[in-house]
């Protein structure tokens, strides 16, 4: 299980030496059988591999079904064509107003200021976004900046990418900055996987950087299995709300992840121990290449059902799709239309 080695390691180092190759990968988790490596390889090349030691600390040795590893591992299912799963689900190719504006919602937009992400989640809704053509440059904040001053009705940014918490603290810090000095901008969320994958992300710096900002920060992190909350990473999660740092969670439903109550329950309850709110449950979005993931609107029911009758309220996510066009994600349970 957990390498508590990477626990010494500051999070740039951890960065930088990620798992990139399948066989490395099958290898460590004693795993290297030819069907899995042939998949994997050839998944890999539509979507390349990336994940973190620590969080392949987490992942049981020996278990080809760890919910874990089924969220990081390349396979071959991913290749398969079916009609209803494309490369822009959500319509963001319209809601792209310039280079790392999304604008889909009313009151806040979305900003990519990066397409890093510190692991590949193989359900990734933006696994095909053009984050090339998408960075905003410096020069750009000019444009942004004239963007948000001409729809006064923003007063939320929401920093998603790719993954914000692997820019450097100083770039997180003048983007948080240029954004603090506009009055009508009142909240920034930073949406990030980086502090359940490298833990160490969470450091004294970026706590500072969060705390003494003008601007009311949530950071939403994204967690879908009790597994992946080892104590050294709800220490770290702690340590934000101790600051007074809001910290939600959203997950995604995924077949073979966290497809039951039991595990979902689990799920809640772990976070509320680390101080960290369930707020959404994401029905997967139909991205090409995770149609493997998808479970049927009725086992989606039920499985909610059960979650609402084992949790108090406060520790029910809203179970949620994505619609490209609507004005808001829309609540589903009950709902037989997706």
């Amino acid at each position: 299980m957990i390498n508590y080695l990477h626990q010494e390691q500051n999070w740039q180092s951890q960065l930088s030496d990620l798992i990139t190759d399948p066989l490395e990968l099958l290898n460590l988790l004693e795993l290297s059988t030819e069907q899995l490596l042939s998949g994997a390889i050839l998944a890999s090349e539509q979507f390349k591999l990336r994940v973190p030691r620590a969080f392949v600390g987490k992942i049981t040795i020996g278990d080809p079904f760890d919910p874990l590893l089924l969220q990081v591992l390349p396979h071959h299912l991913e290749l398969e064509e079916h009609p209803e799963f494309v490369t822009d689900p959500l319509g963001e190719e319209a809601a792209n107003q310039m280079p790392g504006v999304l604008h889909k919602y009313q009151s806040r937009f979305l900003l990519t200021l990066t397409g890093a992400c510190a692991i590949h989640c193989r359900y990734c809704f933006r696994r095909h976004f053009p984050y090339q053509e998408n960075l905003p440059k410096n020069d750009d904040w000019i444009k942004i900046k004239q963007y948000i001053e001409q729809n006064p009705k923003i007063n939320e940014v929401i920093l998603s990418g790719g993954d914000p918490l692997t820019l450097s603290n100083r770039k997180l810090a003048l983007w948080i900055e240029r954004l603090s000095s506009l009055p009508q901008v009142q909240i920034l969320r930073i949406h990030s996987r980086v502090p359940i994958v490298i833990p160490n992300r969470i450091d004294e710096e970026l706590i500072s950087i969060l705390k003494n900002s003008r601007l009311r920060i949530i950071v939403v992190i994204h967690s879908n299995h009790a597994s992946e909350l080892d104590n050294y990473t709800c220490s770290k999660l702690e340590q934000l709300t101790l600051h007074h740092i809001t910290v939600l969670n959203q997950a995604v439903l995924l077949k073979g992840v966290n497809d039951s109550a039991i595990t979902l329950t689990a799920l809640s309850w772990r976070l509320f121990e680390a101080r960290v709110m369930p707020y959404y449950l994401h029905v997967l979005d139909k991205v090409k290449g995770a149609q493997h993931f998808d479970l049927r609107s009725s086992e989606i029911d039920q499985i909610y059902s059960d979650v609402l009758a084992s949790l108090p309220g406060y520790l029910v996510p809203k179970l949620v799709r994505e619609i490209a066009g609507e004005k808001n994600k829309t609540p589903l349970f009950g709902v037989q239309t997706f």
